[in-house]
C-alpha cells in the first residue's frame, strides 16, 4: 500500500468516465464498529460552498444506508479495470448476507479514520455536509418511472472532500 496525499486540485480525471463507466465504491463505517461498501455509478464532483465536494446517492433499502446515517465520514474509492469483477460483486450482493471483502479479495484499510481498500487507485475521504431524500413527486416523470417504480428512493449525500489519496499500486 502506497497512498500519497494530494490536493484535489491536482487531480486530472474524467468524472463521466470514472463515475459513470468505471464506477466507484462508496464505503461508510469503521473497521472497529463495522462498515459496508457498495458500488455506485451515479455521482458528481465539483466545488460547493467553496469546498471540493462529491455528491452520491444511496437507496434507503441498501445496507450501506444505515452506515451513512450513523457516520460523519465516508470514502469514495476508484479502482483499475483489474478490480471490475470485485466492483460488480459489491454492486449485486448485500453486506447483510456476505463479507464483501472476503468474497472479492479486496483488503480494507483505514485512511483518516475511514475505510477504503488497499487496491484503490484514488480515494476521497469525505465529511458528510448535507443529506436529503429525493421526492418522487418532484422528479421528472420519465426518471420516476424508469428508476423508482418500486418507490425505493435515494438519499442524496453531499460530502466535502477533506483528503484525497493517490495509490501507486
Amino acid at each position: 500500500m502506497n497512498f500519497t496525499k494530494i490536493a484535489p486540485e491536482q487531480l486530472s480525471f474524467n468524472p463521466f468516465d470514472a463515475i459513470g463507466k468505471q464506477w466507484f465504491l462508496l464505503t461508510a463505517g469503521t473497521e472497529q464498529a463495522g462498515w459496508n461498501t457498495m458500488t455506485c455509478s451515479w455521482g458528481s464532483t465539483g466545488v460547493l460552498w467553496n469546498k471540493p465536494s462529491v455528491t452520491c446517492y444511496v437507496r434507503h433499502s441498501r445496507h450501506t444506508f444505515g452506515f451513512m446515517e450513523q457516520q460523519d465520514t465516508f470514502t469514495i474509492s476508484f479502482f483499475g479495470s483489474d478490480c471490475r469483477a470485485a466492483l460488480s460483486f459489491c454492486g449485486s450482493h448485500s453486506g447483510r448476507d456476505c463479507d464483501k471483502a472476503a468474497e472479492t479479495g479486496l483488503h480494507p484499510v483505514t485512511l483518516d479514520g475511514a475505510v477504503t481498500f488497499e487496491e484503490a487507485k484514488l480515494v476521497f475521504v469525505c465529511k458528510k455536509r448535507y443529506a436529503a431524500d429525493m421526492d418522487i413527486a418532484d422528479l421528472p416523470a420519465d426518471a420516476a418511472a424508469a428508476f423508482y417504480g418500486d418507490h425505493d428512493t435515494h438519499r442524496l449525500y453531499i460530502g466535502e472532500i477533506v483528503a484525497c489519496y493517490k495509490n501507486e499500486v
